[in-house]
């Protein structure tokens, strides 16, 4: 059996980024959290998300209760997989995974930061942090309902580069994870209002809509320029691009996936 691990600190988007990663390198079978998935579906094991306490819920992941254990390796046998993707939060906790599954020793050590971009892992720990979301990369009618007292909901679908249709995600927040700062989209509009209020260039606001969909955060922005235009639109309007995502990412760590200007007009002098 061929072997990979995927590693990378906790909340940094290796769920969210298995399925494909697995697709794209011919990859069978993935262990993550717990579960033994194939082909984007749960096959057997139990989440380390359905625990109490993040004692038992690591517990839960590197297969300590024998049970467990031992049915996910005979899920492997069964299947008869060839190749497997171990997903852990470092290359030791996946080498301890794969001594615990009698899997061969691992092959290829992959880590997160080289799939994922900069932009992506901060927006998937500014996610984590803020609303408490786990992403479970099988479907939601595959989530036992009764575990979760807080919530559960069907994310999206995960595509090749081609359109195929790879799996899907279930967005959950598990009990063990009770720290969460709550951010109101004000904060976001004021900060942005404050850095246009800064800007000389540009006369007034005419609207501001922020959109934070899953993990994709769009701004636009309806703009009036100051009179007179004796300047390169263009590079003045980048620079506010840039002051704003400058200011996200030092104010709340992340930056916006697309800033979109649109300029209505000059205002009257």
């Amino acid at each position: 059996m061929i072997v990979h691990s995927l590693s990378g600190p906790s909340g940094t988007g290796k769920s969210t980024s298995a399925i494909q990663f697995a697709y794209e390198n011919q990859i069978e079978a993935i262990i993550d959290d717990g579960l033994l998935i194939i082909h984007g579906e749960k096959v057997a094991g139990t989440s380390a998300k359905f625990e109490k306490n993040t004692i038992t819920a690591v517990r839960r992941a590197i297969f300590q209760e024998q049970q467990h254990q031992l049915q996910v390796m005979d899920a492997l046998k069964e299947h008869e997989v060839q190749s497997i993707l171990i997903i852990g939060t470092s290359d030791k906790m996946t080498k301890k995974i794969a001594k615990r599954l009698q899997l061969e020793p691992i092959q290829y050590f992959h880590h997160i930061e080289q799939i994922r971009s900069t932009r992506e892992i901060l927006m998937a720990k500014f996610i984590r942090t803020t609303q408490g979301k786990h992403v479970m990369p099988i479907p939601y009618k595959q989530v036992e309902q009764n575990f979760f007292k807080r919530f559960i909901y069907r994310g999206f679908d995960i595509f090749s580069k081609n359109k195929v249709k790879l799996g899907e995600t279930t967005i959950v927040q598990p009990d063990f994870h009770q720290q969460i700062i709550d951010i109101s989209k004000n904060v976001y509009i004021d900060l942005i209002k404050y850095l246009i209020g800064q800007y000389k260039v540009v006369a007034k606001i005419d609207s501001i809509h922020f959109v934070m969909k899953d993990y994709r955060q769009i701004l636009y922005l309806t703009l009036y320029l100051s009179p007179p235009v004796n300047y390169d639109v263009v590079e003045k309007m980048g620079g506010l691009q840039q002051l704003i995502s400058e200011q996200f990412l030092r104010h709340f760590e992340f930056e916006p996936s697309s800033i979109e200007i649109y300029i209505k007009g000059i205002a009257e002098k």
